[in-house]
């Protein structure tokens, strides 16, 4: 059980890249849609990509499209839960490693 490096972490590894990407991708959509004044994604739906472990694709598309970086909930927010996620991760690593 103590190596994370098997099937478990490769799953875990795909999981993250994935809601990563869909979170860089939701903003882009949305920063181009608001910019055609179109129907635009929920900020909740955008919150909650970041909160589910796209916090990295999140934070990337949020300062590549200059896309919420005035609110202060995505502009704090975001970045507190990738450290948080980051910590998880770390804690996580770190019990597998003893086991």
């Amino acid at each position: 059980m103590g190596d994370l490096g098997t099937r478990d972490g490769l799953l875990l590894a795909i999981y993250l890249i994935g809601a990563s990407t869909a979170g860089f991708v939701l903003f882009g959509v949305d920063k181009a849609r608001a910019k055609k004044g179109r129907w635009r994604i929920p900020e909740k739906v955008l919150l909650g990509a970041a909160l589910f472990g796209g916090a990295p694709g999140c934070l990337a598309g949020m300062y590549l499209f200059r896309h919420k970086t005035r609110r202060w909930y995505f502009r704090w927010g975001i970045p507190l839960t990738l450290l948080l996620q980051l910590a998880a991760c770390w804690a996580i690593l770190s019990f597998w490693r003893r086991c």
